[in-house]
C-alpha cells in the first residue's frame, strides 16, 4: 500500500490533467491492460474491437494527460504517447436506453473520483443522444459499486439469480430513469462540479466534456464564473 501511495503521488506532481476521449483502435492495448488489471480478462481484443465497430456502442475513456505535452514539449520526448488510460466505460443504446456493460478504474487510482467521472460521463453522453434510461447490472456483494451507482440516482428495480458464473453470485439489476426531464441540465451540471470537486481534492483537473448541450454549459458556466472558475475542455462524441 506505502508503494502505491508512493507512485501515485509521485505522478500527480507531475500530471495532474484528465481529459475524456472516445476510445479508438490505436488505444485498445492500454484498453486490454486496463481489462486484465480489474477483471482478469473479461473481454477480448475482438471483443473490444466490436465495441468500436458498432454505432450502437459507446466506449469511452479517461486518460491522464502528461505535463510534458501540455507545456509543449518539443523532440524525442515530445512525441512519444502522452496518455494513460486510468478508467473506461461502455454502453449499448438500445432504443430509449443506455445498457451500461462496463466501468472499470486502474485499481492504483481507486477512490479519488475517477469512476464518479466515467460514470457521468456515459449517463451525459447517453442523454445526449437522447435516451431516456440507463440501466446495468452489478454483484450484489459489491456495496461499493452500488453506492456509486446509488449517488447518480440508480436504483434497484430486481434481481437476476446466479448471474454471476464464476461464483454463482446473484446480480442486482438497476434503472436510472428521466434522462430527458426538463431538470436533467441542471442535474447533469451538479454532478459535474461535485465530480470536479472529489477529483480536486485528489489534485486531478478534470475537464468538462462537449457533451454537455449549450443548457447544460451555461448553468455551469454561471455556476464556475460566480466562483472565478473556469475549465471547458474538448471532448468529441465521435470515435476516431
Amino acid at each position: 500500500m506505502g508503494l502505491v501511495n508512493k507512485f501515485t503521488s509521485l505522478q500527480l506532481s507531475t500530471v495532474s490533467f484528465l481529459e475524456l476521449k472516445p476510445i479508438a483502435p490505436k488505444m485498445l492495448s492500454a484498453v486490454l491492460e486496463l481489462d486484465n488489471l480489474c477483471f482478469g480478462g473479461l473481454w477480448t481484443l475482438e471483443g473490444y474491437q466490436r465495441e468500436l465497430d458498432s454505432p450502437n456502442s459507446v466506449l469511452l475513456g479517461l486518460f491522464l494527460e502528461d505535463s510534458r505535452k501540455v507545456e509543449g514539449a518539443q523532440g524525442a520526448e515530445g512525441e512519444k504517447n502522452n496518455y494513460e488510460l486510468l478508467s473506461m466505460g461502455c454502453f449499448w443504446e438500445i432504443v430509449d436506453e443506455a445498457h451500461i456493460t462496463l466501468l472499470a478504474v486502474d485499481p492504483r487510482y481507486q477512490r479519488q473520483g475517477l469512476g464518479q467521472a466515467i460514470l457521468f460521463a456515459l449517463i451525459a453522453e447517453a442523454a445526449e443522444r437522447g435516451l431516456e434510461r440507463a440501466t446495468l447490472e452489478v454483484r450484489d456483494s459489491n456495496q461499493s459499486a452500488l453506492s456509486l451507482y446509488q449517488k447518480f440516482g440508480f436504483k434497484i428495480a430486481g434481481r437476476r439469480r446466479r448471474y454471476y458464473k464464476d461464483t454463482n453470485e446473484d446480480a442486482l439489476i438497476l434503472w436510472r430513469s428521466d434522462l430527458q426531464h426538463p431538470e436533467s441540465q441542471a442535474t447533469l451540471a451538479s454532478w459535474y462540479q461535485s465530480v470536479s470537486d472529489r477529483l480536486e481534492a485528489f489534485g486531478w483537473n478534470f475537464q468538462l466534456p462537449q457533451t454537455f448541450s449549450t443548457t447544460s454549459k451555461d448553468y455551469l458556466l454561471k455556476q464556475q464564473q460566480s466562483k472565478g472558475e473556469m475549465g471547458i475542455g474538448n471532448f468529441q462524441s465521435q470515435k476516431e
